[in-house]
């Protein structure tokens, strides 16, 4: 059966001439994810994808993002199962969780198409001091739920440029891997070639889903991308705000994994790091 996907390619809020009101942002955040999600469901659509820390914003500072964290259970969660189960799509949206120790996490949650919270990740590999400062890593790798007979799984922006991370989603039957993202220029070579790249080499579809627009120093990249197994990118988003749409098969993978047999030709026997003395150059 195939899954279409409503990728939201959504702006960062920016305050050139006044000071953020946080709390106000994430109400708008969250008004604009139920028009999303009217509009996704019109088109057919059975999940919403938004970027990477969607509901606050994400560069923003250890001690604002402290302020905005919730736990999983919390307020917005609350908000967006009425909207998942109003228009009857799923959302997997980013958001800074916290725990009940006071720890804060760059999460990703998702919510069923009935309103019910269905899995929860927390980014496990953090990128330079903007996720160091703000946020503790997540222990947990490898996430993941089912929707409408597909296996999906989650990462977030900087993990999937560990092809270990993709690997093991594909390991342990990751059919579709949902990555929100915050990626800021200049890397767009992400998107454009590493993204790709862990598509093939792992034989799943991703979903890549970034932001667009200014925050702080940050200028978001967008180039939003679903790719399938075999390379081809089902959805390019461009660098403004959009709603992207595409279907995922899994008759597709199946196919993909026949025609390319990367998986079944692996030497996991010589992948083996222990005991290697690297050679001098010679």
């Amino acid at each position: 059966m195939t899954l279409r996907l409503a990728c939201l390619q959504a702006p960062a809020t920016d305050h050139p001439d006044g000071a953020p009101d946080p709390v106000a942002d994430r109400r708008a955040n969250l008004a604009a994810l139920a028009d999303a999600a009217a509009q996704a469901s019109a088109a057919g659509a059975r999940l919403l994808i938004t970027p990477e820390m969607y509901l606050t914003g994400y560069h923003l500072g250890a001690e604002v993002i402290a302020g905005l964290a919730e736990e999983r259970f919390g307020p917005s969660q609350q908000e967006v199962s009425a909207t998942a189960a109003k228009h009857g799509i799923a959302i997997l949206y980013g958001y800074p969780e916290r725990d009940g120790d006071g720890v804060v996490y760059n999460a990703v949650q998702l919510i069923g198409g009935d309103g019910v919270p269905k899995a929860n990740y927390r980014k496990t590999h953090l990128f330079g001091d903007v996720d160091r400062e703000a946020f503790a890593p997540g222990s947990e790798l490898v996430v993941q739920a089912d929707l409408d007979g597909v296996r999906v799984g989650f990462l977030i922006c900087y993990d999937v440029e560990f092809p270990e991370a993709v690997r093991a989603h594909t390991d342990a039957g990751t059919q579709l891997l949902l990555v929100p993202t915050a990626l800021m220029r200049p890397y767009e070579y992400v998107p454009r070639q590493i993204v790709p790249a862990r598509a093939i080499e792992s034989q799943l579809f991703v979903a890549y889903v970034n932001r667009v627009g200014v925050e702080r120093d940050f200028v978001y990249a967008g180039e939003t991308r679903v790719v399938a197994p075999d390379g081809r990118e089902l959805v390019v988003g461009a660098d403004h705000e959009e709603l992207l749409l595409a279907d995922v098969d899994p008759a597709d993978l199946a196919a993909s994994r026949d025609l390319n047999t990367y998986l079944q030709d692996r030497r996991t026997d010589l992948y083996r790091t222990a005991g290697v003395t690297p050679k001098a150059n010679s």
